[in-house]
């Protein structure tokens, strides 16, 4: 499960559709309608928001508006009720672990996208995370340090 902090415009198709999966699936977990996956540490920063229900819904918003720019048909029905009081946080060491990791993956499934974004330094995040100063997330299981 990824759940990335990055804007949904930098996925692939291939990735924004697993992150409208992914995210769903998270929307089960805080709901406590699946028992897997209950303690994958990507929910980690949703269950601290004192909202995580919501929080998980304002996330999906994010992403089905991103789908429904590219012309994607994603389901609204299944994102439910979500109004963000506080943004979730993200560290910038976190989001620069991320646009490496993206990187990486378009490099090998899509190259044009890859291009597109590549001399970009300071991605954009998803829209309900305000960045802060600091090292990759705690909670981050880290593949590579990127550089």
């Amino acid at each position: 499960m990824r759940l990335w902090s990055l804007h949904p415009r930098y996925l692939d198709p291939q990735g924004l559709v697993a992150l409208w999966r992914e995210a769903l699936l998270a929307r089960a977990v805080l709901g406590g309608s699946t028992r897997g996956y209950r303690n994958h540490p990507q929910l980690e920063r949703f269950l601290a928001h004192s909202t995580p229900r919501s929080a998980i819904s304002c996330y999906l918003q994010g992403i089905h508006a991103e789908a429904i720019s590219r012309g994607y048909a994603f389901d609204r029905s299944k994102i439910g009720r979500g109004r963000l009081q506080e943004p979730l946080v993200v560290t910038e060491g976190q989001v620069r672990y991320e646009w490496e990791h993206l990187l990486g993956k378009l490099a090998v499934r899509n190259p044009a996208m890859l291009a597109q974004w590549r001399a970009i330094s300071v991605p954009e995040c998803h829209p309900m995370f305000r960045v802060l100063p600091g090292p990759i997330e705690s909670w981050e299981r880290v593949i590579y340090a990127g550089g």
